[in-house]
């Protein structure tokens, strides 16, 4: 059953091991409707995998978590229905049209033929490409085939998206530009839960958490850890974590 308490995603003691190598290490936090909830780390440090096993997509060795209200245990077909998601890879299939890439994804959802139609004209109206509709995905810039694919990950309207590292490889202006449409869809009231490896991009989440092998080390809004820390941006938070913690 549904439960709804004003928090979109609920995590206590989640772990996932892989044989004897421990991935995500009993971590606990709690993400509020409506929040850009930040998941920083380096590359390994279990921020995806943690991610994953909230998605539903992959199970968790012990813990509990609930998501839109979920279980991930036992309810993780609903919680794939309730959510967005977008991939390191965009999660775009270069070899189709920008128009069947959107209606493919439509109908991944389970929006309705007028559902999709409709949907299809407001986002090709919306990034100009109503005249490129029919071509490839493989011919866009980088920068487009990134906000189209966080628009399709939120074309059903989820309560919350989840996005991961989703500004790799990507210039500093098209990353600030992304990060404009996570804003106008926060403010439609989506919940975001971002993983991400640039330091910076801490400061534009509502709270943030720092994993460091396996377990969450630090979490709160960026200026109350800047002060917790005695920093000036994350990106010392960081390193002062990744030396052993000492704040």
């Amino acid at each position: 059953m549904k439960k709804s308490n004003g928090y979109s995603i609920e995590v206590s003691n989640l772990t996932k091991k892989f044989g004897d190598f421990v991935a995500v290490d009993s971590i606990s936090f709690q993400v509020k409707k409506g929040e850009i909830f930040g998941f920083l780390g380096a590359n390994g440090a279990g921020k995806s995998t943690a991610m994953r096993m909230l998605c539903g997509l992959l199970s968790p060795t012990s813990g509990e978590a609930t998501v839109g209200g979920y279980d991930i245990f036992s309810e993780t077909e609903k919680v794939k229905r309730s959510i967005g998601y977008m991939s390191q890879k965009f999660s775009l299939y270069e070899d189709l049209t920008i128009g069947e890439n959107i209606e493919f994804y439509g109908g991944i959802y389970g929006l309705s033929k007028l559902q999709i139609k409709e949907k299809t004209e407001q986002l090709l109206e919306k990034f100009q490409l109503t005249e490129k509709r029919k071509s490839l995905i493989s011919s866009l810039p980088l920068g487009w085939k990134q906000k189209l694919a966080f628009s399709v990950a939120i074309v059903h309207n989820p309560e919350i998206v989840f996005l991961d590292e989703p500004t790799g490889g990507v210039d500093p202006i098209t990353r600030r530009q992304f990060w404009e449409l996570i804003y106008e869809a926060t403010n439609s009231g989506v919940t975001v839960f971002v993983t991400t490896h640039y330091m910076d991009e801490a400061e534009y989440c509502d709270r943030i958490s720092m994993m460091s092998e396996g377990k969450i080390m630090a979490i709160g809004s960026p200026r109350d850890l800047k002060s917790e820390y005695s920093s000036s941006n994350v990106d010392e938070i960081f390193v002062k974590i990744a030396r052993g913690g000492g704040k």
